[in-house]
């Protein structure tokens, strides 16, 4: 799909996220999506075009990852009519988990969910703020899989395309949709 930068709304939602460099090392530009959640326009126009091809579509879940998918999957679930599935980092959740660990540049992690969060056959929507590598998403996706659901599509509002992260997800048969790219990081 097509990056949405302008709006329906109207709005320049690419003006609304904050550019931070040498964070969290040097060279890198870090895309800060909590001034665009402040911003209260651009929050609603966040959610309004995370939601807009999934309306009318029939599925059981929204899934967000931690953190920011949380702010936004929560949205997007109240919007859609959907009940909301946080996936955490490994040690966070209080009842019976399933894992899938992922490897990251630096070592190894694990994202979880409660084991009887999905139920066998049920369709989830991925949601979280941006995709970069895409391992945290990949992650994600094993992990709803593992417990027997099927991932209709991932959204995000940022991608960074050349990074691979989105092709890395659609290469593994997952839709992807993505409101805004930011090419070269």
């Amino acid at each position: 799909m097509k990056p949405v930068i302008n709006t329906r709304a109207g709005l320049d939602l690419k003006a609304l996220v904050r550019t931070i460099p040498d964070y969290p090392k040097p060279g890198i530009l870090f895309r800060d999506v909590t001034t665009l959640l402040a911003d209260r326009a651009g929050l609603r126009a966040s959610v309004d075009e995370l939601i807009w091809p999934f309306l009318g579509v029939a599925f059981d879940h929204v899934a967000g990852i931690e953190a920011r998918g949380f702010i936004l999957g929560g949205a997007v679930a109240h919007e859609l009519g959907r009940g909301f599935i946080p996936i955490r980092k490994k040690g966070k959740l209080p009842f019976k988990t399933i894992g899938q660990d992922y490897e990251l540049e630096y070592g190894i992690d694990t994202v979880e969910i409660h084991a009887d969060a999905i139920g066998e056959g049920d369709t989830v929507l991925l949601v979280d703020d941006l995709v970069a590598t895409g391992g945290t998403a990949d992650a994600a996706i094993d992990l709803i899989r593992k417990s027997g659901g099927e991932v209709i599509a991932a959204c995000f509002v940022i991608d960074l395309p050349d990074l691979g992260g989105a092709e890395r997800l659609r290469r593994k048969g997952v839709s992807v949709h993505t409101l805004m790219a930011f090419e070269g990081d």
